[in-house]
């Protein structure tokens, strides 16, 4: 037995993703350190080089110390004039700009924790205090207190840092959802290919068994008569000859039903569509598959009570998925098959309901059974002959004639007396009539 890679691939792959994704938002985390640190630089810089303007003018320097209550113990300064104001805002202005530091800015001249007692944050731009980042330097050569200091406070300052990172921020989160979804599809389609490689193994070991049995009963009646090359007996000769066409013939269909299902899929089998009675269809049907029913002195019951039931469509190709359908009825059947076909109207469409007593498909299946290649798990029992592709076909054709087929079914009918009266699996057809 093959060892299973697709898990251990999987695995590795998320893993290594999410070190990538780590890595990634590390890396955005740093750039905005990064950021961080250079605004603390540039607010700092901003503040330092406009106290040191301010010393240099010894009248705003006088006047903001004349401003500063004494007997306050946050010092704040609240007598500030219209004139040490706009010399502040002026000075703040020029070296905003001079480090090309454009944002929304408010400053207050106060003891170390006023800020926070008092509430006022400036004069001139009121701004929101939760929300503030505060920059403070000592005005000790400035005025004659000790102790108070000039606070730069910077409301905007994480909008800013966001904004410069800017397109770098913005291209991290577009490529790590890129590569999540490419991952994701890759994972999808990976586990799509696994399913598909699953099913074409059990299709050919369907095949494989399918073909062996008719190939073995032709070669065993070759032999015969190839052994009894006297044979005079009408009967044996015809009986012999009987063998090797029927299994001929099963060989055939097996053939053409998996020839035509590929070719469906390419649409290399071009669909002529004329007016068809689906009634007509429905007896012809039943005449292909009389054999199989008479052979297991089975039944079918008609209830074809449509009154408009003339449609446009392949007459081979439906004549050929409602056997598949009366076949499938036939296979799953226990003992004698009872099956029950009726038609009729739904509004502007014609429903042809199919349905028997056999042993139904159980509820986790019966999603499946229209998928290529798929057949209802039966363990090592081989009884019921098929590759998976006959309802997969017929729902191909139902499609291309631009209708729907439905499945209801319960498992375990027909196992029983008691569950004889009712029905294991029901198809319904939807077409559109003329």
């Amino acid at each position: 037995m093959k060892p299973n890679r697709t898990t251990p691939f999987i695995v590795l792959s998320s893993i290594a993703l999410l070190i990538v994704l780590i890595i990634q938002v590390n890396w955005i985390l740093q750039t905005a350190q990064i950021k961080e640190d250079m605004f603390n630089e540039k607010a700092n810089m901003v503040l330092a080089r406009t106290i040191d303007a301010l010393r240099s003018d010894k009248i705003t320097c006088m006047r903001i110390d004349a401003s500063i209550d004494k007997n306050s113990p946050s010092g704040s300064a609240t007598k500030l004039g219209k004139s040490e104001i706009h010399t502040l805002d002026s000075l703040f202005s020029y070296y905003m700009r001079f480090y090309n530091f454009h944002i929304n800015y408010s400053y207050v001249v106060a003891k170390p924790g006023a800020l926070a007692n008092t509430g006022q944050i400036s004069w001139a731009r009121p701004i929101n205090p939760n929300q503030q980042a505060c920059y403070q330097q000592s005005l000790e050569n400035v005025t004659g207190e000790n102790g108070v200091e000039l606070k730069l406070i910077l409301p905007e300052k994480k909008q800013f840092i966001i904004a410069e990172l800017g397109t770098a921020f913005v291209t991290s989160v577009i490529l790590i959802v890129i590569v999540l979804v490419l991952f994701w599809r890759t994972v999808l389609s990976l586990m799509k290919e696994k399913k598909i490689a699953e099913h074409t193994t059990d299709f050919l070991n369907n095949m494989t068994h399918e073909f062996k049995t008719p190939l073995t009963n032709i070669a065993l009646a070759g032999k015969m008569m190839v052994k009894e090359s006297n044979i005079r007996q009408e009967d044996k000769l015809k009986h012999y000859s009987g063998i090797i066409l029927e299994e001929n013939e099963k060989l055939r269909l097996q053939v053409e039903q998996v020839l035509s299902m590929t070719a469906l899929e390419r649409g290399e089998i071009p669909i002529q569509k004329t007016e068809l009675d689906v009634h007509v269809l429905i007896h012809d049907a039943i005449k292909c598959i009389g054999i199989q029913i008479e052979n297991k002195q089975g039944s079918i019951q008609l209830n074809l009570n449509a009154d408009r039931f003339v449609v446009m469509g392949d007459k081979t190709h439906l004549t050929n998925a409602l056997c598949n359908l009366i076949d499938n009825a036939i296979k799953y059947s226990v003992e004698k098959p009872e099956l029950q076909i009726q038609t009729f109207n739904n509004g502007g469409h014609l429903m042809i309901v199919i349905s028997d007593k056999g042993i139904g498909i159980e509820k986790e299946y019966q999603k499946k059974v229209f998928d290529k290649f798929f057949r209802v798990p039966t363990g090592d029992v081989h009884d019921v002959k098929g590759f998976g592709l006959g309802l997969a076909y017929v729902k191909k054709i139902i499609e291309l004639h631009g209708g729907s087929i439905e499945l209801e079914s319960e498992k375990g009918k027909g196992l029983s007396a008691e569950a004889s009266a009712k029905t294991g699996t029901t198809f319904t057809i939807t077409l559109s009539y003329v």
